[in-house]
């Protein structure tokens, strides 16, 4: 009788779309594979609306390199496709080339016609992070964390001058010692220590010919990239130890009734999770479930989904 009262209870669908979670999320984390080298993965992702600069500056795209972590931040009026594809051309291909694989969010700046003929047409592959689950774009999040308050700390009254103060705040981060890596973004993206106005002069090389130079250069990058390797490596197992520590893994198969968690335009008062839906596809740990009355077709992660009791009449 027990177990029977038990699970009725647990069959209530009000409970289960209202009711707050007191234990970890599900799903286990699973890292982006780090690139063995500099310009193969970036990381785009924009932040904002910030309040409006005499520039009509609103918005920061910042892309990010997943292995040097260098940051480029670019304040721009509007997050349209036409202004993501112009500033990624102008801003990273014209400099530093076409990398191999761009991650972005699924904004619909990022996920159009645009951008799809934009890659083809460069020669590189767009991967799309699943919705609401910052953690597979987890370099370029950890960025917007950090220049967000540190804009908040040096614009003025009107907060309406933060895009003069971009550049030196992420100046500021490329060239500080990166968690990850224990270099800075510059060592790793230039391959020696940067010159600072207060630094005194530092001996200098003599190379008798440009390949002499090239060929220090080389060996240079060689050190600190295996030593950027070996930290980031060691860098996600602690990060993904401690992540995983007391949070279930749940598996879902095709047929299972869940619940998805609602992420936008939510008051207070209103309900956590949707209607029951159903998975119609696995692929631990995303999931492809249709709601049953609009038939439409969701991409989540399972850490957005709860699993749907139903076995007993409410």
């Amino acid at each position: 009788m027990k177990t029977t009262i038990k699970n009725y209870i647990k069959s209530c669908l009000k409970c289960q779309k209202f009711n707050i979670e007191r234990r970890k999320g599900p799903g286990l984390l699973h890292p982006v594979e780090a690139p063995s080298g500099p310009f193969q993965l970036i990381g785009i992702d924009y932040t904002g609306p910030f309040p409006t600069t005499p520039q009509r500056n609103k918005y920061v795209l910042a892309i990010t390199d997943y292995f040097t972590k260098w940051v480029i931040a670019i304040p721009l009026p509007n997050q349209t496709a036409r202004t993501t594809a112009e500033a990624l051309y102008e801003h990273y291909i014209c400099i530093y080339g076409v990398p191999m694989r761009i991650l972005s969010d699924q904004g619909s700046h990022f996920n159009n016609e645009l951008m799809v003929a934009f890659t083809q047409l460069l020669g590189c592959h767009h991967i799309k992070s699943t919705p609401y689950h910052p953690q597979t774009n987890g370099a370029i999040e950890r960025f917007n964390a950090t220049f967000e308050r540190q804009l908040a700390k040096v614009t003025d009254q009107q907060i309406n001058d933060w895009d003069i103060h971009l550049k030196s705040i992420t100046f500021a981060y490329n060239t500080g010692q990166h968690a990850t890596t224990k270099l800075s973004p510059y060592q790793l993206q230039f391959g020696r220590n940067l010159t600072l106005p207060p630094d005194r002069p530092r001996r200098y090389y003599e190379f008798s010919k440009p390949n002499d130079y090239f060929h220090y250069f080389k060996q240079t990058l060689k050190i600190y990239y295996k030593y950027a390797i070996m930290n980031s490596k060691q860098q996600q197992q602690i990060y993904k130890k401690y992540f995983d520590h007391n949070r279930p893994d749940i598996h879902y198969s095709t047929g299972d009734q869940v619940l998805k968690r609602i992420s936008i335009n939510r008051s207070k008062l209103a309900t956590l999770y949707s209607n029951p839906m159903t998975v119609i596809k696995e692929m631990h740990p995303t999931y492809l479930i249709q709601d049953p009355t609009e038939k439409k077709i969701y991409q989540v992660h399972v850490s957005q989904l709860r699993t749907c009791n139903s076995n007993y009449i409410q």
